[in-house]
C-alpha cells in the first residue's frame, strides 16, 4: 500500500486516537469540541434576541397607531364645534350678556 492509502486507513481505524501521541490529539479534539458548542449555544442565543426584537418592534409599532389614533380622538374632542354641541345636550347655552371686567383697587 502507499503512504497516502496507510494513512487513510489509519485515520478511518481510528489508531491517531490510540498511539502514544494520543493525548495531544483528544487535547485538541476535545478543545474543537468545546469551541462548536460554545458556537452553537452563541447562535441559538442569537436567534432567541432577533426575535424578541422583533416582537418588541411589532408591539412598538401597534403603540404607536394606537397614540396616533388617541391623539386624533382628543383633538377631535378639544374642537369648540364638539364642545358646544356636548354643552348643549346637557342644557347649557351661551351667555347672552358679555362678561364683565372686575377692577381691584387698593387704598394705602
Amino acid at each position: 500500500m502507499t503512504k497516502v492509502k496507510k494513512g487513510i486507513y489509519a485515520f478511518l481505524r481510528g489508531s491517531f486516537l490510540t498511539d502514544e501521541s494520543a493525548v495531544k490529539n483528544w487535547r485538541i479534539i476535545v478543545f474543537v469540541v468545546a469551541l462548536l458548542l460554545i458556537m452553537i449555544t452563541s447562535a441559538h442565543r442569537i436567534d432567541k434576541k432577533v426575535i424578541t426584537i422583533a416582537e418588541l418592534n411589532k408591539k412598538k409599532r401597534e403603540l404607536r397607531a394606537e397614540y396616533v389614533d388617541t391623539g386624533t380622538i382628543l383633538m377631535r374632542m378639544k374642537m369648540e364645534s364638539s364642545i358646544r354641541e356636548k354643552a348643549i345636550e346637557r342644557g347649557l347655552k351661551p351667555s347672552e350678556t358679555p362678561p364683565k371686567k372686575i377692577k381691584v383697587t387698593y387704598k394705602d
